[in-house]
């Protein structure tokens, strides 16, 4: 254990990483995928069953916390750590992505944005110094710097007003997090798809100095295209020895190709809430078990995978209690999720670190292209 966070790069492959995150609560091995507790659990899993997938840190979620049951109320039980029940690293965003989606909810100011409840209509503002101190609160071990996140497509002038607000925010944000050791505070790159813009950000942040950085922004709607385009060129901006998170990301190809572009850490919820309406991600692709062709397969999800799901029951079974609405449908396809992000995630690193992270990548890719119809 270590006392203060630290990040050690371990290998390079082309520009794909792979490296440690050490904090006083436990490591973080990257590139890491950070399963999503938006609200203080990862839907449908125990915290020791997301452990047992193989995730090091989980990802909490400042805007709905703060809200419900209120970030000092969490603070009084003990902190986020305790308070759910997982004694391992949480990241905790900023809540900046989530009030800039409640569209007419909202009003920006340079100071930072009031805005309504979602769940009561209670007024709120939110600003740097707010989001600084809820996150401490909670107890994070990984704090985010508050930023605004336009949607995309917007126009550059837009692109270019929001990006120097968050950076003006970025300081505001620093200034107020303040030295506490063996926390971490992240700054988030922004710049929608101008890549001029994205290099003034790193710029701008990398003067004011964090402990990682994150490249925001993106998945927002922009499409796989326009997102690894700016990937290309955004994380080589970032100091090569601190972490590069991409947030709110997603499907398996987008982390394979982010992970191939110099990203070490991602979040998304795709992979718990696809497992609750239906959805298993495999090594072939995505399997919708809703389909009536599961009703008599006595096959598993995925033959080569260990997780309850796979090991215990059929593609019959799963379809079966889909369909009848019970709980351990949602619970399972969960679990396998999960399960397979961390796989893939644990065979980057090791393709990485032997240097065949491109056969690695074409073999991932021949899978999928077979599809499930092939046999298992």
């Amino acid at each position: 254990m270590t006392d203060r966070f630290q990040f050690t790069l371990h290998a390079t492959d082309g520009t794909a990483r792979t490296g440690l995150i050490r904090t006083p609560r436990g490591d973080v091995r990257t590139p890491a995928f950070m399963p999503v507790g938006t609200a203080g659990t990862v839907k449908a899993m125990l915290p020791e069953s997301v452990r047992a997938t193989g995730a090091d840190i989980l990802l909490g979620n400042t805007y709905h916390l703060m809200l419900r049951p209120t970030a000092e109320r969490v603070a009084r039980l003990g902190g986020l750590h305790r308070f759910m029940n997982w004694d391992r690293p949480i990241l905790t965003d900023s809540g900046g992505f989530q009030v800039m989606s409640l569209s007419g909810l909202r009003k920006l100011g340079e100071e930072g944005v009031r805005f309504r409840s979602h769940i009561d209509g209670s007024e709120h503002f939110l600003t740097p110094e707010r989001s600084m101190e809820i996150q401490r609160l909670l107890g994070s071990d990984i704090v985010m710097a508050f930023d605004e996140c336009p949607a995309l497509p917007a126009d550059r002038k837009r692109i270019e007003d929001s990006m120097r607000l968050s950076m003006r925010w970025a300081t505001r944000s620093r200034e107020a997090f303040g030295d506490r050791p063996g926390h971490a505070l992240f700054g988030i790159q922004q710049g929608g798809l101008e890549i001029d813009l994205r290099a003034e950000s790193a710029e701008a942040l990398t003067a004011i100095g964090f402990d990682g950085y994150a490249v925001g922004g993106l998945a927002v709607g922009e499409g796989q295209e326009a997102m690894f385009g700016v990937l290309d060129h955004a994380p080589g901006m970032l100091p090569a020895d601190k972490p590069r998170y991409l947030m709110g990301v997603g499907k398996p190809d987008d982390i394979v190709g982010a992970v191939k572009r110099g990203i070490d850490m991602m979040d998304c919820v795709l992979p718990s809430r696809s497992g609750r309406t239906g959805q298993a991600f495999t090594r072939r692709g995505v399997v919708n078990i809703k389909n009536a062709r599961h009703q008599d397969d006595p096959r598993p999800l995925d033959e080569a995978c260990a997780c309850p799901a796979c090991r215990g029951y059929s593609r019959a079974y799963l379809h079966h209690v889909f369909r009848a609405g019970e709980m351990i449908s949602g619970m399972l396809l969960t679990w396998h999720n999960l399960h397979y992000y961390q796989e893939l995630m644990q065979g980057m690193r090791e393709a990485i670190a032997d240097g065949r992270f491109a056969a690695w990548e074409a073999a991932f890719h021949g899978l999928r292209a077979e599809g499930d119809i092939a046999p298992l």
